[in-house]
C-alpha cells in the first residue's frame, strides 16, 4: 500500500486524495488534491506536480489528462501526484500566494512552522523527496512564452548531467540550462539527490491546449524511458540555451507573429 494523504493505493490500483498542509485563517484545513498511481510490478517512483504559480494552469490540464490515462496494472513503480501546490492563489487566480504575498516557488525546501507558502513547500516537498525523479509543471503565467524545459541545478552540479538528460527526454524542444534562485524545486530537489526538472508549458491566460499537450507528451516519455511503462523515447535534437530574452510591445494593439523562433 503507497499513501500520499488520503490517497492510499495497493499494487495494480490508482486513488486520489488530499493532502492537508495547513489551516486557513479560521482554522479550516487546507488540503490539497492529491493522487496515487501504485504499479502491479517495483520499479522507480516520479513525483508529478502542477500550479506552484496559482495562475499557471497548463500543468493542472496535464495532471487531469495523465491521471486517467495511466493504466497502473501496466506501470512499474509509482507515480505521486500533486495537483494544485498553491492553494489559495489558484483559488483568486493569482500568481503569489495572496496570504503571505510569497512566490511559492522560492520557499523549497519549505519550513513546516513558517509562513503559509513555506509551510505547503514543506509538505509537498516531503511528498517529492520520497521520489527519484521530479517534475515541477509551470508556465510563462499569463505572457506568451515557447515551450520549453529548465534545468536549474546549474552545470556544475553533480546531478547536472542527470537533470538534462530528464529535461532532454521530455521532450519540448528548447532546454534552459541555468542555475536557478534559491527555493525552488527544480534546485532544492538536486541537492537532496534527485534529478529534478521544470518544464515551461507556454504561457497563456487560462491554459492552452498545444502546450498541454506538450505536458501530456513528455510526462509519458518520461515514464517509457525510464521503465515505468513499456515503449522506446526518440530522443528528438533539441536547442540547448544559456540565457532567455523577453520582449515587450512598444505599442498597444494586437500581435500577428510573421516568422517562427529560430528562423
Amino acid at each position: 500500500m503507497i499513501s500520499l494523504g488520503t490517497a492510499r493505493a495497493p499494487p495494480g490500483e490508482t486513488d486520489t486524495g488530499r493532502l492537508e498542509v495547513g489551516e486557513t485563517r479560521d482554522g479550516s484545513p487546507v488540503r490539497l488534491p492529491v493522487a496515487v498511481i501504485n504499479g502491479s510490478a517495483d520499479g522507480q517512483t516520479l513525483y508529478l506536480q502542477a500550479v506552484s504559480d496559482g495562475d499557471e494552469l497548463n500543468g493542472l490540464g496535464v495532471v487531469n489528462r495523465v491521471v486517467p490515462r495511466i493504466d497502473p496494472t501496466e506501470l512499474s513503480g509509482c507515480v505521486l501526484v500533486v495537483g494544485v501546490v498553491n492553494y489559495f492563489a489558484f483559488q483568486v487566480a493569482e500568481h503569489r500566494n495572496p496570504i503571505d504575498d510569497r512566490k511559492m516557488n522560492r520557499g523549497y525546501p519549505g519550513d513546516e512552522s513558517g509562513t503559509t507558502s513555506e509551510r505547503i513547500a514543506h509538505a509537498t516537498f516531503q511528498a517529492a523527496t520520497r521520489a527519484d525523479l521530479i517534475l515541477d509543471l509551470h508556465q510563462g503565467s499569463t505572457s506568451r512564452m515557447i515551450n520549453e524545459t529548465r534545468v536549474r541545478c546549474g552545470i556544475r552540479h553533480h546531478l547536472h548531467g542527470d537533470c538534462l538528460e530528464l529535461a532532454k527526454v521530455f521532450g519540448c524542444g528548447h532546454v534552459l540550462d541555468i542555475k536557478g534562485p534559491d527555493g525552488q524545486l527544480a534546485r532544492a530537489g538536486p541537492e537532496h539527490g534527485i534529478p529534478t526538472i521544470d518544464p515551461e508549458l507556454g504561457g497563456c491566460v487560462g491554459w492552452d491546449e498545444e502546450s498541454i499537450q506538450y505536458g501530456v507528451e513528455g510526462v509519458f516519455n518520461v515514464l517509457r524511458h525510464y521503465g515505468f511503462l513499456d515503449g522506446d523515447v526518440d530522443l528528438d535534437r533539441q536547442v540547448r540555451a544559456r540565457g532567455f530574452d523577453q520582449y515587450g510591445s512598444p505599442a498597444g494593439g494586437l500581435v500577428r507573429f510573421e516568422r517562427d523562433l529560430g528562423e
